[in-house]
């Protein structure tokens, strides 16, 4: 080797040193900023993004709560406007205090298990000159009473 190639080593290394320990240029440096500002939008705009789907959510349910409460409403108005009503007062008078207008009779339903008349075991051993009682007895009042609030038969007093 020539001491002219030796000598070009040596500046060649230094070359090289100076092209990896030099400075940004201007171009670099904009951009870095540029890319850095890109990368602090993409994270503010992908929060924001995140933020509108739940208030998107929330709003969503306080109106399907909205259309609820007017549903309600409306069947609320609806009621109030029927109980104020004389229809609605001809009905409660009849169904819950057993009123009645003129010329009209009010029916009680007794059960018919409870008062069911014994049946005759034989005809014939009747005699003919006797006579048949052909209405059913009068039931007791408690027996009436116990009809109404119990499905059972009335207990028998005394056997």
């Amino acid at each position: 080797m020539t001491d002219q190639q030796t000598q070009r080593r040596p500046q060649r290394a230094i070359q090289r040193k100076n092209r990896t320990g030099r400075q940004l240029s201007s171009t670099q440096v904009v951009f870095a900023v540029i890319l850095a500002i890109a990368m602090m939008l993409a994270v503010q705009f992908s929060a924001r993004i995140a933020d509108e789907r739940t208030l998107n959510a929330i709003q969503d349910t306080v109106e399907d709560e909205i259309a609820l409460l007017r549903a309600e409403q409306t069947d609320l108005i609806d009621e109030l406007d029927f109980v104020q009503s004389d229809a609605y007062v001809e009905e409660w008078a009849r169904e819950e205090q057993r009123m009645v207008r003129d010329n009209m009779v009010l029916v009680i339903p007794v059960p018919a298990s409870s008062l069911a008349p014994r049946p005759i075991d034989d005809v014939t051993s009747v005699p003919a000159g006797s006579v048949v009682e052909t209405t059913l007895p009068e039931p007791e009042p408690w027996e009436l009473w116990w009809a109404l609030f119990f499905d059972s038969p009335p207990p028998t007093v005394g056997s």
